[in-house]
C-alpha cells in the first residue's frame, strides 16, 4: 500500500514539475522567434507588457482563475500557453513511467523540450530556431557519446558516438537531399512557379531539426522519423494545397510527433515491418 502510495506520488510531482517546465518553454516558444532572451526580463503581458506576478504565472490554475484573461488589461491569453503546459506536463509524466528516475529519463526529456519549442515556433512563424536544432545537434551528440558511461561507467563503448554521429548525418542529409529532389521535379521539370516566394519545398530548419533527432536517438530511428513523419503531415499537406494553392507546410510538428513515435515503438514498428 506504501509503495503504490509513493509510486502515486512522484507521478503527480512528474506532472507538476513538466507543468513547471511547460511554462518555460512557453516563454522560450514567444520570446525566441523575436530573438529575445528567455531569462531577463521576468514574464510579462505581451499586450500591456505589465509584469506577470507569481500567483499569476502558476501553471493551468492561473489561466482559469483569470479566465483565460490578463489581471490589468484584460487581453486575451493564447489557449497556446495551457496547451504546452498540459502537453509537457502529461508527457513529462509519460516519460517517467517508461524510464524511472534514470540518465534515460534525463536524456529524452532535453529532446522532449527541444522538440515542443520547436513544434510551436514553427507552427505560426515556420521557422526552427538554430538556438534549438543547431543546439540540439550539439547536446544531443555530447548527451549520445556519455550515456553508456552515465548508465554503466565500466561498459565504455564508442558505439553510442558513432550511431549519433550517423544520425546526424544521416537525419540532416536525407532531408536535404528530398527537399533538393522535389525541388528539381516541381520546379525545373514541371516548371511550376514559387508559391509566396518560397524556392524550397522543406526549409533548412527542417534537415537541421531531424539531424538533432538523429543526434539523439542514432541513425536508425532518425530514418523511421523521416518515413513515418509524411503519414502525419499527408492530410494536412492536401488541404493546403487544395484550399490554399500551398505546397509548404510546417514540417517540424510531424517529425517531432514521428520521433516520438519511434522513442516509443520503433522495435515494434520494425518487428511489424520484418518479422
Amino acid at each position: 500500500m506504501a509503495g503504490s502510495e509513493e509510486i502515486m506520488i512522484a507521478k503527480i510531482i512528474a506532472f507538476i514539475f513538466g507543468s513547471i517546465v511547460g511554462s518555460f518553454l512557453n516563454v522560450c516558444i514567444y520570446r525566441m522567434p523575436n530573438s529575445e532572451s528567455v531569462v531577463w526580463p521576468r514574464s510579462h503581458c505581451p499586450k500591456c507588457k505589465k509584469r506577470i506576478p507569481a500567483y499569476d504565472n502558476i501553471p493551468f490554475l492561473s489561466f482559469i482563475l483569470l479566465r483565460g484573461k490578463c489581471r490589468f488589461c484584460k487581453g486575451k491569453i493564447s489557449l497556446r500557453y495551457p496547451l504546452v503546459e498540459f502537453i509537457t506536463a502529461s508527457l513529462f509524466l509519460l516519460f517517467f513511467m517508461r524510464y524511472g528516475l534514470s540518465y534515460d529519463l534525463f536524456f529524452y526529456l532535453i529532446l522532449l523540450s527541444a522538440l515542443i519549442i520547436a513544434t510551436f515556433i514553427d507552427i505560426p512563424h515556420r521557422i526552427i530556431p538554430d538556438e534549438i536544432s543547431v543546439g540540439g545537434i550539439i547536446v544531443g551528440f555530447i548527451l549520445s557519446s556519455v550515456r553508456g558511461v552515465a548508465v554503466n561507467p565500466l561498459a565504455f563503448s564508442f558505439k553510442p558516438m558513432r550511431n549519433s554521429f550517423l544520425g546526424i548525418i544521416l537525419g540532416g542529409g536525407i532531408i536535404y537531399l528530398t527537399g533538393w529532389l522535389f525541388d528539381i521535379i516541381y520546379f525545373k521539370l514541371l516548371k511550376k512557379p514559387a508559391i509566396q516566394g518560397e524556392t524550397e519545398s522543406m526549409g533548412g530548419g527542417d534537415g537541421k531539426l531531424l539531424a538533432m533527432i538523429g543526434a539523439f536517438l542514432g541513425w536508425q530511428r532518425a530514418v523511421m522519423t523521416f518515413f513515418l513523419a509524411p503519414f502525419f503531415g499527408a492530410a494536412i499537406g492536401i488541404y493546403m494545397l487544395i484550399t490554399k494553392k500551398d505546397h509548404t507546410v510546417p514540417y517540424g510538428p510531424f517529425l517531432s510527433l514521428a520521433a516520438l513515435i519511434s522513442i516509443f515503438w520503433a522495435d515494434k514498428i520494425m518487428h511489424l515491418l520484418i518479422p
